[in-house]
Protein backbone atom coordinates (compact mmCIF):
# COMPACT_ATOMS: atom_id res chain seq x y z
CA UNK A 1 0.00 0.00 0.00
CA UNK A 2 1.46 3.33 -1.06
CA UNK A 3 1.17 6.57 0.86
CA UNK A 4 1.93 7.81 4.34
CA UNK A 5 0.18 6.23 7.30
CA UNK A 6 -2.26 8.54 9.04
CA UNK A 7 -1.27 9.22 12.68
CA UNK A 8 -4.37 7.80 14.34
CA UNK A 9 -7.17 5.41 13.56
CA UNK A 10 -9.68 7.19 11.30
CA UNK A 11 -13.36 7.47 12.05
CA UNK A 12 -14.23 7.07 8.37
CA UNK A 13 -12.50 5.33 5.48
CA UNK A 14 -13.42 6.49 1.99
CA UNK A 15 -12.94 3.81 -0.67
CA UNK A 16 -12.62 5.08 -4.24
CA UNK A 17 -12.23 2.47 -7.01
CA UNK A 18 -10.33 3.90 -9.97
CA UNK A 19 -9.96 2.35 -13.41
CA UNK A 20 -8.59 4.59 -16.17
CA UNK A 21 -9.54 7.74 -14.27
CA UNK A 22 -6.43 9.87 -14.69
CA UNK A 23 -8.45 12.89 -15.87
CA UNK A 24 -10.87 12.96 -12.92
CA UNK A 25 -8.95 11.35 -10.08
CA UNK A 26 -7.15 14.36 -8.61
CA UNK A 27 -10.27 16.55 -8.63
CA UNK A 28 -12.37 13.82 -6.98
CA UNK A 29 -9.83 12.95 -4.30
CA UNK A 30 -9.18 16.60 -3.44
CA UNK A 31 -12.93 17.21 -3.10
CA UNK A 32 -13.14 14.38 -0.56
CA UNK A 33 -10.03 15.41 1.37
CA UNK A 34 -10.97 19.09 1.56
CA UNK A 35 -14.57 18.28 2.46
CA UNK A 36 -13.66 15.97 5.33
CA UNK A 37 -10.89 18.22 6.60
CA UNK A 38 -13.44 21.03 6.79
CA UNK A 39 -15.71 18.79 8.84
CA UNK A 40 -12.87 17.86 11.23
CA UNK A 41 -13.62 14.16 10.79
CA UNK A 42 -10.62 11.82 11.20
CA UNK A 43 -10.49 9.96 7.90
CA UNK A 44 -8.45 8.13 5.33
CA UNK A 45 -8.96 7.76 1.59
CA UNK A 46 -8.12 4.47 -0.13
CA UNK A 47 -7.82 4.79 -3.88
CA UNK A 48 -8.15 1.27 -5.28
CA UNK A 49 -6.60 1.41 -8.73
CA UNK A 50 -7.61 -1.65 -10.70
CA UNK A 51 -6.28 -2.72 -14.07
CA UNK A 52 -5.71 0.79 -15.43
CA UNK A 53 -3.94 1.21 -18.76
CA UNK A 54 -3.52 4.99 -18.56
CA UNK A 55 -1.81 7.17 -15.95
CA UNK A 56 -4.25 6.44 -13.11
CA UNK A 57 -1.75 4.48 -11.01
CA UNK A 58 0.86 7.23 -11.21
CA UNK A 59 -1.73 9.92 -10.48
CA UNK A 60 -2.90 8.00 -7.41
CA UNK A 61 0.65 7.58 -6.12
CA UNK A 62 1.30 11.29 -6.59
CA UNK A 63 -1.80 12.13 -4.52
CA UNK A 64 -0.71 9.70 -1.80
CA UNK A 65 2.69 11.42 -1.69
CA UNK A 66 1.10 14.88 -1.34
CA UNK A 67 -1.81 14.10 0.99
CA UNK A 68 -1.22 12.30 4.28
CA UNK A 69 -4.77 10.90 4.37
CA UNK A 70 -4.51 9.19 0.95
CA UNK A 71 -3.26 5.66 0.36
CA UNK A 72 -3.30 3.50 -2.75
CA UNK A 73 -4.11 -0.12 -3.41
CA UNK A 74 -3.44 -1.60 -6.85
CA UNK A 75 -5.19 -4.65 -8.32
CA UNK A 76 -3.98 -6.31 -11.51
CA UNK A 77 -7.40 -6.69 -13.13
CA UNK A 78 -10.14 -4.18 -13.87
CA UNK A 79 -13.01 -5.14 -11.57
CA UNK A 80 -15.12 -2.54 -9.77
CA UNK A 81 -16.60 -5.00 -7.29
CA UNK A 82 -13.28 -6.57 -6.37
CA UNK A 83 -11.88 -3.07 -5.87
CA UNK A 84 -14.69 -2.22 -3.44
CA UNK A 85 -14.12 -5.46 -1.55
CA UNK A 86 -10.35 -4.95 -1.32
CA UNK A 87 -10.84 -1.40 -0.09
CA UNK A 88 -13.30 -2.46 2.59
CA UNK A 89 -11.00 -5.21 3.86
CA UNK A 90 -8.04 -2.80 4.01
CA UNK A 91 -10.03 -0.03 5.73
CA UNK A 92 -9.25 1.03 9.30
CA UNK A 93 -12.20 3.33 9.90
CA UNK A 94 -15.19 2.46 12.06
CA UNK A 95 -17.29 3.43 9.06
CA UNK A 96 -16.47 2.72 5.42
CA UNK A 97 -17.96 4.89 2.68
CA UNK A 98 -17.53 4.50 -1.06
CA UNK A 99 -17.49 7.13 -3.78
CA UNK A 100 -17.04 6.68 -7.50
CA UNK A 101 -14.40 8.94 -9.02
CA UNK A 102 -17.01 10.43 -11.36
CA UNK A 103 -19.54 11.05 -8.57
CA UNK A 104 -18.45 12.54 -5.25
CA UNK A 105 -20.98 14.02 -2.83
CA UNK A 106 -19.43 14.73 0.55
CA UNK A 107 -22.74 16.21 1.76
CA UNK A 108 -24.14 12.67 1.57
CA UNK A 109 -21.93 11.82 4.55
CA UNK A 110 -23.56 14.56 6.64
CA UNK A 111 -26.83 12.65 6.42
CA UNK A 112 -25.57 9.07 6.25
CA UNK A 113 -23.03 9.05 9.10
CA UNK A 114 -25.56 10.01 11.83
CA UNK A 115 -27.85 7.23 10.59
CA UNK A 116 -25.02 4.71 10.77
CA UNK A 117 -23.87 5.88 14.20
CA UNK A 118 -27.34 6.02 15.69
CA UNK A 119 -27.70 9.73 16.37
CA UNK A 120 -30.24 10.68 19.01
CA UNK A 121 -30.06 7.34 20.78
CA UNK A 122 -31.51 5.30 17.92
CA UNK A 123 -29.88 2.07 16.82
CA UNK A 124 -27.52 2.75 13.95
CA UNK A 125 -28.00 1.24 10.53
CA UNK A 126 -25.27 -1.13 9.42
CA UNK A 127 -25.82 -0.13 5.78
CA UNK A 128 -26.88 3.34 4.61
CA UNK A 129 -27.49 3.52 0.87
CA UNK A 130 -27.55 6.70 -1.18
CA UNK A 131 -30.58 5.82 -3.28
CA UNK A 132 -31.44 7.03 -6.77
CA UNK A 133 -34.88 5.45 -6.41
CA UNK A 134 -36.35 6.51 -3.10
CA UNK A 135 -38.72 9.44 -2.54
CA UNK A 136 -36.96 12.76 -3.01
CA UNK A 137 -34.16 11.37 -5.18
CA UNK A 138 -33.21 13.14 -8.42
CA UNK A 139 -31.74 10.92 -11.12
CA UNK A 140 -30.59 13.14 -13.98
CA UNK A 141 -29.16 10.33 -16.11
CA UNK A 142 -30.63 9.47 -19.49
CA UNK A 143 -33.93 7.58 -19.77
CA UNK A 144 -32.22 4.34 -20.82
CA UNK A 145 -30.04 4.26 -17.71
CA UNK A 146 -33.00 5.09 -15.47
CA UNK A 147 -35.10 2.32 -17.05
CA UNK A 148 -32.37 -0.27 -16.50
CA UNK A 149 -32.03 0.83 -12.87
CA UNK A 150 -35.79 0.56 -12.36
CA UNK A 151 -35.89 -2.96 -13.80
CA UNK A 152 -32.86 -4.03 -11.79
CA UNK A 153 -34.37 -2.64 -8.58
CA UNK A 154 -37.65 -4.43 -9.30
CA UNK A 155 -35.86 -7.74 -9.77
CA UNK A 156 -34.08 -7.30 -6.46
CA UNK A 157 -37.24 -6.33 -4.59
CA UNK A 158 -39.53 -9.04 -5.95
CA UNK A 159 -36.99 -11.73 -6.73
CA UNK A 160 -34.72 -11.38 -3.69
CA UNK A 161 -36.87 -9.54 -1.14
CA UNK A 162 -34.58 -6.51 -0.96
CA UNK A 163 -35.89 -3.84 1.44
CA UNK A 164 -33.98 -0.77 0.28
CA UNK A 165 -34.65 0.63 -3.19
CA UNK A 166 -31.07 0.69 -4.50
CA UNK A 167 -27.74 -1.06 -3.99
CA UNK A 168 -25.35 0.70 -6.36
CA UNK A 169 -23.62 4.00 -5.73
CA UNK A 170 -22.65 5.70 -2.48
CA UNK A 171 -22.97 3.86 0.79
CA UNK A 172 -21.86 4.14 4.39
CA UNK A 173 -21.11 0.79 6.04
CA UNK A 174 -20.25 -0.23 9.60
CA UNK A 175 -17.02 -2.16 9.30
CA UNK A 176 -17.12 -4.44 12.35
CA UNK A 177 -20.58 -5.83 11.69
CA UNK A 178 -20.07 -6.23 7.95
CA UNK A 179 -16.54 -7.63 7.97
CA UNK A 180 -17.58 -11.31 8.09
CA UNK A 181 -20.21 -10.71 5.41
CA UNK A 182 -17.74 -9.01 3.08
CA UNK A 183 -15.44 -12.00 3.51
CA UNK A 184 -18.25 -14.23 2.28
CA UNK A 185 -19.08 -12.16 -0.79
CA UNK A 186 -17.87 -13.83 -3.96
CA UNK A 187 -19.31 -11.74 -6.79
CA UNK A 188 -17.39 -8.88 -8.34
CA UNK A 189 -17.89 -6.41 -11.20
CA UNK A 190 -21.43 -4.93 -10.94
CA UNK A 191 -22.74 -7.27 -8.26
CA UNK A 192 -20.46 -6.98 -5.23
CA UNK A 193 -22.42 -4.22 -3.51
CA UNK A 194 -25.73 -5.88 -4.40
CA UNK A 195 -24.56 -9.15 -2.85
CA UNK A 196 -23.30 -7.29 0.22
CA UNK A 197 -26.58 -5.48 0.87
CA UNK A 198 -28.63 -8.64 0.27
CA UNK A 199 -26.45 -10.66 2.64
CA UNK A 200 -26.64 -7.93 5.27
CA UNK A 201 -30.44 -7.91 5.16
CA UNK A 202 -30.61 -11.70 5.23
CA UNK A 203 -28.39 -11.66 8.33
CA UNK A 204 -30.95 -9.43 10.05
CA UNK A 205 -28.77 -6.31 9.99
CA UNK A 206 -30.49 -2.96 9.70
CA UNK A 207 -30.35 -1.18 6.35
CA UNK A 208 -31.72 2.22 5.43
CA UNK A 209 -31.38 4.79 2.65
CA UNK A 210 -31.28 8.50 1.93
CA UNK A 211 -32.29 10.23 -1.28
CA UNK A 212 -29.49 11.54 -3.49
CA UNK A 213 -29.13 13.51 -6.71
CA UNK A 214 -27.22 11.73 -9.48
CA UNK A 215 -25.51 13.63 -12.28
CA UNK A 216 -23.04 12.03 -14.69
CA UNK A 217 -19.68 13.74 -15.27
CA UNK A 218 -18.97 11.47 -18.22
CA UNK A 219 -20.76 8.75 -20.22
CA UNK A 220 -20.89 5.24 -18.81
CA UNK A 221 -17.77 3.20 -19.53
CA UNK A 222 -19.78 0.24 -20.85
CA UNK A 223 -22.92 0.37 -23.02
CA UNK A 224 -26.22 -0.73 -21.54
CA UNK A 225 -26.60 -3.42 -24.21
CA UNK A 226 -23.50 -5.21 -22.95
CA UNK A 227 -24.29 -4.78 -19.27
CA UNK A 228 -27.84 -6.17 -19.36
CA UNK A 229 -26.94 -9.78 -20.33
CA UNK A 230 -23.99 -9.79 -17.91
CA UNK A 231 -26.17 -8.51 -15.07
CA UNK A 232 -29.02 -10.96 -15.77
CA UNK A 233 -26.63 -13.91 -15.76
CA UNK A 234 -24.95 -12.58 -12.62
CA UNK A 235 -28.26 -12.20 -10.80
CA UNK A 236 -29.22 -15.76 -11.69
CA UNK A 237 -25.91 -17.03 -10.31
CA UNK A 238 -26.31 -14.92 -7.18
CA UNK A 239 -29.87 -16.19 -6.65
CA UNK A 240 -28.64 -19.77 -6.93
CA UNK A 241 -25.74 -19.15 -4.53
CA UNK A 242 -27.99 -17.60 -1.90
CA UNK A 243 -30.56 -20.40 -2.28
CA UNK A 244 -27.89 -23.03 -1.69
CA UNK A 245 -26.99 -21.33 1.59
CA UNK A 246 -30.52 -21.37 2.99
CA UNK A 247 -30.67 -22.67 6.59
CA UNK A 248 -32.03 -26.19 6.70
CA UNK A 249 -31.56 -26.89 3.02
CA UNK A 250 -30.65 -30.51 2.54
CA UNK A 251 -27.25 -30.95 0.88
CA UNK A 252 -27.26 -32.48 -2.57
CA UNK A 253 -26.45 -36.17 -2.79
CA UNK A 254 -23.15 -37.14 -4.31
Amino acid sequence: MDGLTTPSAPRVTIVMPAHNEQDLLATAVLAVVEGLRARAIPFEVLVVENGSTDGTADAAKALAHELVEVQVLSLANADYGRALRAGFLAARGELVANFDVDYVDVDFLDRAIPLAEGAGGADGAVVVVGSKRTAGANDTRGPGRRLVTAVFSGLLRYGFGLHVSDTHGMKVLRRDELGPIVERCRFGTDLFDTELVLRAERAGLRTTEVAVTVAELRPSRSPITSRIPRTVVGLARLRWALWRERPGRRPARR
